[in-house]
């Protein structure tokens, strides 16, 4: 039967979603100006006008609201602590705001190598990916992201997370939950994860991440359902055998690793897959996907830290993932982000 109410309340959700959090983005907008550390730039490719955009952002919140009628995954989505935490987290957010601006305006990006956490880890990951106190390796950073990231995304990110479960309950149809396992790589704050567990409670589920702050943020995501497994580990070695996911997911992270890297990642993320297992990776758009919405893309890496971006948005991730044979599925634009799904290719009958 079709869940119209539980449509009708995403829809209402997501849209509620979008206003609060233009809001957020009028007043930090505001500050950045009176302190005058907004930083100026003029792409040179197009960009999208204002009604584009929120078109656009309407058709993914008509989607991720249909898939709640299509009883795709549950409309709930309530996160432990409610409106209480919700709140400190957004004073953390904002009273964190001028030197945050200060941090952009100066180009520092080097908190995170201070932190007892960045002992030992790849020099590529200490730093402080879009200007943030600490990077990936402190609690603070672990407590702000969320809002973070709704807020830089005008509170569609969850949406656009959420377009990933559509592909992993078309690989699910018809298998039995208990026998398969999903692992999700770079798992973070588990937003994600929690999503899944909502969505498909039986199935066994792992989540890796190389921030300890993140994993306990993860923990406490994960508060009040069936257990996952956590793992603090670097996904260039993911610490699990070969052939043992049905599913992995990856979010949001490839446009932050070095070439050389993401291409490491994926051949671990293929290794860990069984045969005919199916690889969901969503990450930010690339050049050419929406012409008119390059410029868009060619500011990012100005606005934010992430000294990875301009090459990950060139970068022929059709040719990466069939390097280590897994084919191609589908691929599908929401919003400002790239779904892809690739299946690990079955091993080939050998002669006598």
């Amino acid at each position: 039967m079709a869940n119209t109410l539980g449509m009708a309340a995403r829809l209402a959700g997501n849209s509620l979603r979008f206003g609060w959090y233009y809001g957020i983005n009028w007043v930090l907008d505001r500050e950045a100006k009176r302190l005058g550390t907004r930083p100026r730039y003029s792409p040179e490719r197009p960009v999208p006008s204002r009604q584009e955009l929120l078109a656009d952002l309407g058709r993914l919140f008509v989607e991720d609201a249909a898939r709640v009628r299509d009883g795709t995954y549950p409309a709930d989505e309530a996160l432990p602590g409610g409106l209480g935490d919700y709140a400190a987290r957004l004073r953390l957010m904002i009273s964190d705001l001028p030197s945050a601006l200060e941090r952009r305006a100066s180009h520092d990006a080097a908190s995170a190598r201070a932190q007892p956490e960045a002992d030992g880890l790849p020099e590529y990951y200490t730093q402080d990916f879009h200007f943030q106190a600490g990077g990936y390796l402190s609690a603070d950073s672990a407590r702000l992201y969320d809002v973070q990231v709704e807020t830089l995304f005008y509170g569609s990110a969850a949406a656009m997370r959420r377009a990933g479960l559509a592909q992993v309950a078309r690989f699910l149809r018809g298998r039995d939950q208990r026998q398969a396992a999903l692992l999700d790589v770079a798992c973070g704050t588990g937003r994600f994860l929690r999503q899944v567990r909502l969505a498909f409670p039986a199935l066994k589920l792992t989540g890796l991440d190389l921030s300890r702050p993140y994993i306990e943020e993860a923990a406490r995501h994960m508060q009040g359902l069936r257990r996952a497994e956590l793992i603090v580990g670097n996904a260039e070695s993911i610490p699990l055998p070969d052939s043992s996911q049905d599913v992995v997911t990856c979010i949001f992270l490839f446009h932050e690793l070095p070439p050389e890297v993401r291409r490491t990642v994926t051949a671990e993320i293929a290794r860990v897959l069984k045969p005919g297992g199916l690889l969901v990776f969503i990450d930010s758009l690339q050049m050419g996907d929406k012409p008119g919405w390059d410029g868009l893309l060619e500011a990012f890496p100005v606005r934010f830290h992430e000294p990875y971006f301009r090459h990950y948005a060139i970068d022929d991730l059709d040719a990466m993932f069939a390097g280590d044979g897994l084919a191609a599925e589908s691929t599908s634009l929401a919003f400002l982000s790239k779904v892809m799904a690739r299946r690990k290719l079955e091993p080939r009958p050998t002669s006598d």
